[in-house]
Parts: structure tokens; C-alpha cells; sequence
């Protein structure tokens, strides 16, 4: 089915054609329309154009006006103000939208004109470490990202960029081989409870061993020069130990409803083949430079408190490489290798000078061009209602699975109020899609770059920008159209006038393709969050003015079954492109 033109673009193109006709001098402009709380819509562009043509805007407001023909599409047109012009549209437009949207699987919403293929690197948790809660916005995001641009028709590439290199692994199988008794591989046990325990009690005790030690720590860094090296035994073990890790990842990633998989995983040591040639490429290239035994590349613009350059290290004193260098070889692997048109780096904020200096080091290099286009998009803190950091009362760092039980055992509660008699089974599946719904839209739902609070009470609230308050929506729209007399179909009865907040439910839901896109051009979910939460009120509004099932006339009873089942349809809709999930009951 071809996309539905939103009734926005279709009032702009007439208020455009009658700008020619009163202005035809003046070419091109944008009539600035927007939603109105006075009308449906308001035509703000006259003001700028009278100031470029020394006219009265409300005079030349009015030479417009009598352009813009009332017909099937506009029924109303009046000035207001210093210039505005406030514009009706026709109640058998808004359905006719409605009908055409809900007979199409995408609601009438285009793919995007020219897509691509997108990399999108997030979540990056670390072997043989639990995730916390400072993963879980990384993933959230990212996770919706890949969805938003995949429903625009992106071929999107997940890469999960694992911490499974360095010097701590050392550490770990150097442990593993004083202490044969640990074992880190069951194949009894493939949950990720056992499986994180087993490996979060391995790390802690070979670092405590590591910083109480220091033949051992002698030792462990001997053994960093083994895996390095390729021995056998030593990678075997090192394999072992990302592998488990794999499981545990697994396991979070499906509780929270996220499509990471692991072949999505690919971890720092996918790229140490290529370090030698990027460090050999850069300084052929006189990109980079000797400093002190080091390999480095230095920024005019980049100084430390001390006034001097601070570099980006390529390669250390000791040979060593670095996060940069890893970096910078990814971008070379998912342009030539990937085929990447855009390569987004979903990763916190505090990492911003350091993809700052590793995308401008790239761009000297000749790495990244016009032809790709890289973006880092920073993201703000979690806190707790203190307004710090998330930690737990010791201080910790808060466990990711730990944060995600907690929500769930508080929308445990929430939805057993609501249905008191529902079997243990059905309120433990229920209260999984509220309390991970609950996590996601908290985070989903705040502008990328700000810092927001972990409040689990408000965030299973029923009530307020909340993911329940969305699902309450969705699954009471559900059981209206259940309850609906089968002799009675949603359609349109394009004659009749509709209600004020018909009209606003109409108008609403034929602005989320607008949604979308912008959630898409930005790379800001909450867009879409923001849109999804005005629906819902819109419906909630509707719903509390506009009886349904006892609309004592049949047509009118049809039309706002209509409306409901595009209102159900498109928070569903909306809720899955963020990873959220649309149960038809609560």
C-alpha cells in the first residue's frame, strides 16, 4: 500500500499554493505550520514574509486567506493575531487518514527515501565482569535505534563491542592455573546466575591476589605475554572464559527484550591483527608521531590543565596498544569490510573527547570522508534519588539484573492490584512486560544526553509519562474492541461531525510517521517516547468524553471503534520500534 500523506503536509501545500498566488514575487517559503491549540492547525510563515516584503502581515495574511479554498480537506480559515492563520481541517479527512493508516501493516508511514547500511556499536560490557546499571542505557538506546532505523528500511548492523582483551585476563588465568579446582566451565549449569557467579568470584579473587601478591602479579603479567602470544593452553582458557561470559549476556539481553545476539558480539580481540597496520599506516602517513617512545597524534585544539597537548596514544612506549587503537581500526573494518554508509557509537558522555580525537585522527587518515559519516551519540547518568550516581548503600555499582528484579517485583504489585485473582504464572509474565517495559521507557523516554532518576515507583506508576501508563492504554483500548458487538467493524462514516476530542485523537494519530522520522533523523528516541505518551493522553481524554461501546448510534459507535483500533495498532506499533511490549491485557 503506498504511504499515507499526513494531513500536516497536505494543509502545508495548500497554504504554500496560495502564498504563490498572493505573493508571486516572493518564490519558495515555508508556511511554518503547526498544530494550534486555537484550531487544528496555524500558518506562522506570514510574519516573515510581510517583514521581507515591508507589508502589514496581517493584511497580507488576508490576501492569503482568500487563496486557500475550503473544500473536502480545509472547511475553516480565519485570521488571528498580528498575522496567524488559523486553519480547519474536515472530520472526513481525519477519518478518511484513519481508514487508510490502520489497512496498512506500516500505519501509512513511508520508508526512508535513500537508506543505507548503518553500524551501530553499544552496550559493550566486559567478560568475566556482571553488567551494571551504567550498561543499561548503551543497550536500551541502542536497541531502539537499530529498530527505529530498521523500520525506515536501513540495513543496520549490530556490533556489540566486548571488553575481552587486556592485561586483567592475565590476571584471571593466571589464577585459573594456581588453582585447578576453580572451575569456570559446568555444562550443567547454563543460566546466568550460576554462570556470573562462578566468574564475578574468579575475578575478585584473582585481583585480590593480583594487589597482595606481586610475585603472582609478576606472574599474571607474564601470562598477559602468553595469550599474546598464541599459546595454546593459554587461549583455551582465555576462550573459555569469554564463552561463559557470552552465556550471561545472553541471559540479560533476552530479559530485557533487547535483539543483541551473541554473533552480534564482537569483542576487542576481533581486531589485534590489524593494530600493527593502523599504527603503520598512521605514521607512513606522518598522522601520528614519535613522542617519547610512544606512538601519538596531537590536536592544536586539545590541551591538558597544564597547557600542554594532550595526544591520543596509538601505541605505547612498550609496544603496547591501546582503546584508540582498536578503535581506529573498527572504523577501517566497518567501512571497508562492513560496507558502513554510518557508523554510531552509542557510548557516555564522559567518553566524548576520546572519540573526539580518535574520529579526527581518522578523518586525517583518510578513514572516514564524506562517504561516512560517524557519529558518537553521548548519553547522561543514571542517578538515584539522591541526584548522584546510582550506587547501592555500600557504595557498589548497582547490578543490572538486580535493578531489573526490583522493577519487576514492584509491577508484581502494581498489576495485582489491578487483577487480584490472576494465577501466579500469568502475573509473573505480566509483571516481566510491565517492570522491564517500566525500565526501558524511563530511560526511552528522557532526552538522550540528560542524566535521569532511577525511581521505580514512579516509573510502574499508572498514572503520569510512564511505560505502564502506555500499556494501560494499549490493553484497555484491547478489550474494547473485544467487548464490541460482532455485527459492529471499525470504518468510517465520513458524514458525520466529530467530537472535539475525536478530532484531537484523529489528528494526533496522523502525525506518527512525523514522530518517527524525527526520532530516526535525530537519533533521539524520546521523540517517539514523547509521541507515544500525547497519544495515550489523547485517547485517555477521548475515551473519558466519548463513550463507545454505549454510543447509543451505530455510526458513531463505528467511528470510534475506528479510532481505537488505529490508537491500539499504533501504540503497539510505536512501543515495539522501542523495544517495549504491548500486552493486550494488564
Amino acid at each position: 500500500m503506498a504511504p499515507v500523506t499526513p494531513l500536516s503536509e497536505a494543509v502545508k501545500k495548500c497554504v504554500a499554493e496560495a502564498i504563490a498566488k498572493a505573493a508571486p514575487e516572493i518564490g519558495e517559503i515555508d508556511p511554518q505550520l503547526r498544530r494550534s491549540d486555537r484550531d487544528d492547525f496555524q500558518a506562522n510563515g506570514i510574519l516573515g514574509l510581510a517583514k521581507k516584503l515591508r507589508s502589514d502581515p496581517r493584511e497580507l495574511a488576508g490576501k492569503v486567506a482568500e487563496h486557500i479554498a475550503l473544500d473536502d480537506l480545509i472547511t475553516g480559515c480565519e485570521v488571528s493575531g498580528p498575522g496567524f492563520i488559523n486553519l480547519t481541517v474536515s472530520s472526513s479527512a481525519i477519518l478518511d487518514r484513519a481508514c487508510e493508516r490502520l489497512a496498512d501493516g506500516r500505519l501509512g508511514v513511508p520508508f526512508a527515501e535513500a537508506p543505507g547500511t548503518t553500524v551501530i556499536d553499544y552496550s559493550q560490557p566486559n567478560v568475566a565482569k556482571e553488567m551494571h546499571v551504567g550498561h543499561l542505557r548503551s543497550t536500551v538506546i541502542g536497541d531502539a535505534l537499530v529498530r527505529i532505523l530498521e523500520f525506515g528500511g536501513e540495513r543496520v548492523l549490530r556490533q556489540n563491542h566486548i571488553g575481552d582483551w587486556g592485561t586483567q585476563f592475565g590476571m584471571l588465568i593466571q589464577y585459573l592455573a594456581e588453582h585447578p579446582g576453580t572451575d569456570t566451565h559446568r555444562e550443567q549449569d547454563t543460566g546466568a546466575g550460576p554462570s556470573m557467579s562462578r566468574l564475578n568470584s574468579l575475578y575478585r579473587a584473582a585481583r585480590a591476589e593480583f594487589d597482595g601478591d606481586p610475585a603472582f602479579a609478576d606472574r599474571a603479567r607474564t601470562r598477559v605475554v602468553a595469550l599474546q602470544a598464541g599459546d595454546k593452553e593459554t587461549v583455551d582458557t582465555w576462550r573459555r572464559i569469554v564463552d561463559e561470559s557470552k552465556v550471561y549476556f545472553d541471559a540479560v539481553y533476552d530479559r530485557l527484550g533487547v535483539r543483541l545476539r551473541d554473533t552480534d558480539a564482537v569483542g576487542e580481540s576481533f581486531y589485534n591483527d590489524m593494530l600493527a597496520d593502523v599504527c603503520a599506516d598512521l605514521e607512513r602517513s606522518e598522522v601520528a608521531i614519535r613522542s617519547d617512545g610512544a606512538l601519538c597524534v596531537f590536536f592544536d585544539d586539545i590541551k591538558g590543565t597544564d597547557g600542554q597537548p594532550v595526544p591520543l596514544i596509538v601505541r605505547k612506549s612498550d609496544g603496547g596498544f591501546g582503546y584508540a587503537t582498536t578503535d581506529l581500526a573498527a572504523i577501517r573494518h566497518r567501512r571497508d569490510v562492513l560496507g558502513a554508509d554510518r557508523i554510531l557509537y552509542v557510548v557516555d558522555s564522559r567518553q566524548s573527547l576520546h572519540f573526539r580525537m580518535v574520529f579526527e585522527t581518522a578523518r586525517r587518515a583518510g578513514w572516514i570522508d564524506d562517504t561516512l559519516q560517524v557519529l558518537h551519540l553521548p548519553f547522561g547518568t543514571v542517578l538515584g534519588k539522591d541526584g548522584k550516581p546510582f550506587k547501592t548503600r555500600s557504595g557498589e555499582t548497582v547490578r543490572l539484573m538486580d535493578l531489573l528484579d526490583q522493577a519487576v517485583d514492584r509491577a508484581a504489585a502494581v498489576v495485582s492490584e489491578k487483577n487480584p485473582d490472576l494465577p501466579p504464572d500469568e502475573l509473573a509474565s505480566r509483571a516481566a512486560q510491565v517492570g522491564i517495559g517500566a525500565v526501558k521507557y524511563a530511560d526511552l523516554s528522557t532526552s538522550r544526553s540528560r542524566d535521569y532518576l532511577f525511581d521505580v515507583d514512579r516509573m510502574v506508576s499508572l498514572n503520569g509519562d510512564t511505560g505502564v501508563y502506555l500499556q494501560y492504554a494499549h490493553a484497555r483500548i484491547r478489550s474494547v474492541l473485544r467487548r464490541a458487538p460482532q455485527d459492529v467493524t471499525p470504518q468510517a462514516h465520513r458524514t458525520l461531525a466529530l467530537e472535539p476530542t475525536e478530532r484531537a485523537l484523529g489528528l494526533a494519530l496522523d502525525a506518527f510517521g512525523d514522530a518517527v522520522r524525527a526520532a530516526s533523523a535525530a537519533f533521539e528516541p524520546h521523540r517517539l517516547g514523547a509521541y507515544l505518551f500525547d497519544l495515550a493522553s489523547a485517547f485517555t481524554s477521548f475515551y473519558e468524553h466519548c463513550p463507545v461501546l454505549k454510543a447509543g448510534d451505530r455510526q458513531v459507535m463505528e467511528n470510534r471503534l475506528l479510532l481505537c483500533a488505529l490508537t491500539g495498532d499504533t501504540l503497539q506499533l510505536g512501543m515495539e520500534l522501542l523495544g517495549l511490549e504491548a500486552p493486550a491485557r494488564l
